[in-house]
């Protein structure tokens, strides 16, 4: 199975207190939390150990790797907490400098490519997922990848001076939520579904 080891922490803990921490809901007849992921909500059944997208009828598929594996490290890491409000970059939380790079690289060249010739698509793209306009580059957006876990992206253009550029910034308090690899996990989810999005759309 999947996460294996993820389901066996979550199993131990508490669920109201846990729902409480990471702001979710808690039902406990089948037990099982409700928790939103990219502005969709899914139903994390602990008996069967399945993560299903809200409401789940016959035909729904099982959330996928990605999103189980953000889902439980979330429930798992997330502490209640108020956000700090400032912006960091990844490389500046423990380990980061590390961590976030070669193959684990943060997707700014995936906006670049996407967004770089257009970047008001970035902004239209993301009212889908609830976000909320920022005032940076030429266009920037925050939204949430889990309760406790706003990500804000910024897209500068390209032109005839300079080659498109972005950047992914992040609460200063998300590595408290969220360990490096689930972060980065959530990150190209969110990057890989704005561009989804965006060629639904075109």
């Amino acid at each position: 199975m999947a996460h294996e080891g993820l389901w066996e922490q979550l199993e131990k803990l508490d669920g109201p207190e846990t729902a409480d921490r990471v702001d979710c809901r808690y039902l406990s007849d089948p037990p099982c939390y409700i928790v939103t992921l990219l502005n969709d909500e899914y139903v994390v059944d602990l008996p069967k150990r399945e993560i299903f997208p809200s409401p789940a009828d016959s035909e729904e598929q099982p959330a996928g790797f990605i999103e189980q594996l953000c889902i439980l490290a979330y429930l798992i890491t997330a502490q209640d907490i108020p956000l700090g409000g400032k912006l960091v970059r990844g490389e500046t939380f423990p380990g980061g400098q590390f961590f976030f790079r070669g193959v684990h690289c943060l997707p700014t060249d995936k906006l670049e490519e996407a967004f770089g010739d257009n970047p008001e698509d970035l902004c239209r793209v993301s009212e889908k997922f609830d976000a909320k306009p920022r005032e940076f580059g030429d266009a920037s957006f925050e939204l949430y990848l889990l309760p406790r876990v706003p990500v804000t992206m910024v897209v500068w253009g390209r032109d005839d001076e300079f080659d498109a550029r972005a950047s992914i910034l992040f609460d200063q308090t998300a590595a408290e939520h969220m360990p490096l690899d689930a972060l980065l996990a959530g990150v190209n989810l969110v990057v890989d579904s704005l561009i989804e999005e965006s060629k639904r759309s075109d």
